[in-house]
């Protein structure tokens, strides 16, 4: 059964992993600032207030994060509690269009990468890469790491990078899908959306975790 204080626990893990206390948690989900605070979980008839369905909903929007990684806080020792991370190729979003870093099925190759240690993904080929640029703001910064499984499947609603045969890279959301043609949009309304016909793009891989 769930409990109040796991739940709270695992929205108190989700803040830290991406670099936010509770209050700023909130404010990054559009709540009131003290909506988290430990002193609203507690009503003051000392009955137990759990948060909204509709404020975890805006949360894991607001974050990236899956409702999957949400609940694996629950447990510390989940897959992506601290006991359980691993060795992941890293490099800038900018350099991914380069020649040397993927083979043709876009997946890391080569011996250029940088490592980082993050939350282990039920993905070997996983791969991480550094933000660069603002079509994402305000849901991933410049700096941010993105994690990359190129063995999810893809659904549309999806935030994933796609690499272009022309060598151009971007993180969009996949907002449709067509057996000739795909849309791309952009979190940031100043850049418009973007259509390719299917076979101008070299690999789309989903995003499964951020580190901010």
């Amino acid at each position: 059964m769930l409990t109040h204080k796991q739940i709270w626990t695992a929205l108190d893990a989700l803040a830290a992993r991406y670099g936010l206390s509770p209050s700023g948690l909130a404010r990054k989900s559009g709540l009131d600032a003290t909506t988290f605070n430990p002193s609203k979980r507690i009503s003051d008839d000392g009955k137990r207030r759990w948060p909204s369905t509709e404020s975890v909903s805006k949360v894991l929007t607001a974050t990236g994060a899956s409702l999957e990684e949400l609940v694996s806080l629950i447990n510390p020792k989940g897959k992506y509690g601290p006991q359980n991370v691993r060795s992941i190729p890293l490099i800038g979003l900018a350099k991914a269009g380069s020649e040397g870093f993927f083979d043709s099925a876009g997946f890391p190759a080569g011996s250029s990468w940088d490592h980082v240690k993050l939350p282990t993904v039920e993905d070997d080929a996983a791969f991480a890469l550094e933000v660069t640029g603002d079509s994402m703001l305000p849901l991933y910064r410049p700096g941010d790491v993105i994690i990359l499984s190129p063995n999810a499947q893809i659904r549309k609603g999806d935030r994933v990078v796609v690499k272009t045969r022309d060598g151009e890279v971007m993180a969009k959301v996949l907002s449709k899908k067509s057996g000739k043609k795909i849309e791309l949009q952009s979190v940031n309304p100043a850049y418009p959306p973007r259509m390719f016909d299917q076979h101008d793009i070299e690999w789309m891989h989903r995003i499964v975790w951020a580190q901010q």
